[in-house]
């Protein structure tokens, strides 16, 4: 298994992939219900074979993260 140094690791299943010309839309279905979207390369979402379905590893790695309100 691989060995990762982020310690925010969601794992889920693949809900949605959206190829555009560049970047890839993925959607991950998260335990629970909720949901991540990330944008990749459409060059790295072909490589990872990644699909609707596949399970799939969310990593977070950020130095922030904002909030705000109305």
């Amino acid at each position: 298994m691989m060995k990762i140094s982020a310690r925010n690791v969601l794992k889920g299943k693949v809900k949605k992939v959206t190829p555009g010309a560049v970047n890839t839309e993925v959607v991950v279905e998260l335990p629970g219900g909720g949901q991540i979207v990330s944008i990749i390369t459409k060059e790295s979402a072909e490589n990872m074979q990644i699909a609707e379905g596949k399970d799939i590893a969310a990593v977070i790695k950020a130095s922030n993260v904002m909030l705000a309100v109305d």
